[in-house]
């Protein structure tokens, strides 16, 4: 799958599960150039799933419109099989968190986040037992009399995420939320929110251009770019089976050399690299709609020639042009194919005897390799 067609959902399972289901969506603000095209995406119920790509890509703007912040220009957005295009944020039923949390700072921990059940009528007890079930699930039971500016950024985070669980909403958006931490306490919060959304079997969609994030923390990342998901798929499927050079150079460190499609071979693609020399690669089906193919291989997945090589690997030689230790392994830059640098990230103990400047004997098997349109 490379963009996505106009006349198909992209589905987790079955219709039957979805929860959000955006139809041939499109939006403009200008109403000539469209930010989103041809948009067809079903979330499903309990499902995590990420918008990830870079500035401008359109993650951002479907949120919004999923949230009831934006109107699609063209298009039907459906929650729970009802449309919502035209419904106010207030009542679709949605909790929000946003990277700068939007913490009132004049109130109370406890009543920042009893603010969504004002407007549900929700009062008294009710309301107290909710704030307080809501304040438990994120570890701040304690916090409640405290203001935002008494919080660290992390518990201040918490308390934007109790405020989008108190009403018990069936779908909660989460845009860039952990933008503002740094990286330990990001991390940590990754793995909470991810065991928070498993535990409850609530539906998130979680906007992030970090993929390590989008890694950690989905069920399915869709990667936008130019309006349009290049790929949808799992975190593993994504990162090991990229389905076009975007993609493969957009998650992880990735090696996309240009390359010419000579035949096939066993369920094999044959090619031939720039400088003449033959690889192997997994072999793809083509769309036809770009003339420039690409051979993707990921650094870890080179490694050097030697006698202990099984048999059918890629064989490939270059001159060493850097090396960075990086603890458990060196990150080497070679020229190989006529001048195409390639990344190999090589385990400290076998660069013994390698240098800038000299010639090393790489290897990768033709699994690894990926054969990529665009």
């Amino acid at each position: 799958m490379n963009a996505m067609s106009t006349d198909t959902f992209t589905t987790a399972s079955s219709s039957q599960d979805a929860l959000v289901r955006f139809s041939q969506v499109k939006k403009s603000y200008d109403g000539i150039h469209y930010v989103v095209k041809d948009l067809n995406l079903d979330v499903a119920k309990g499902e995590f799933l990420t918008m990830l790509g870079p500035s401008g890509s359109g993650k951002t703007t479907t949120l919004m419109m999923l949230g009831g912040f934006e109107r699609p220009t063209l298009g039907h957005i459906l929650l729970n099989g009802n449309p919502v295009e035209r419904l106010p944020p207030e009542k679709r039923n949605i909790g929000f968190v946003f990277q700068n949390y939007a913490l009132f700072p004049h109130m109370t921990v406890a009543e920042n986040v009893a603010f969504p059940l004002r407007y549900r009528g929700i009062k008294g007890t009710a309301a107290r037992e909710k704030v307080a079930r809501a304040l438990g699930r994120v570890g701040l039971e304690a916090l409640g009399d405290r203001r935002p500016a008494q919080l660290s950024g992390g518990q201040q985070q918490r308390v934007a995420l109790a405020r989008a669980l108190v009403f018990e909403p069936s779908l909660v958006l989460m845009d860039e939320p952990l933008g503002a931490l740094d990286k330990q306490l990001r991390e940590r919060m990754q793995i909470e929110i991810k065991q928070l959304q498993t535990s409850l079997g609530i539906t998130m969609v979680y906007v992030t251009h970090d993929q390590s994030e989008a890694l950690t923390m989905s069920d399915r990342i869709a990667v936008f770019h130019d309006g349009r998901i290049q790929q949808l798929a799992d975190p593993k499927t994504l990162y090991n089976a990229p389905e076009n050079r975007f993609v493969a150079g957009f998650i992880g460190e990735n090696n996309t050399m240009n390359c010419t499609l000579v035949g096939r071979e066993k369920g094999l693609a044959v090619v031939r690299m720039a400088d003449g020399t033959v690889l192997k690669a997994a072999d793809a089906p083509l769309t036809g709609g770009s003339a420039a193919l690409s051979l993707s291989v990921r650094p870890e997945n080179i490694r050097l020639a030697g006698n202990d090589l099984p048999p059918a690997q890629n064989l490939f030689s270059g001159q060493v042009t850097d090396m960075f230790f990086l603890g458990d392994h060196m990150r080497l830059s070679v020229a190989a194919f006529g001048g195409q640098i390639v990344t190999a990230r090589i385990p400290v103990a076998q660069v013994q005897g390698i240098a800038v400047g000299g010639t090393v004997h790489l290897a990768c098997l033709p699994s690894d390799c990926r054969l990529l349109e665009g």
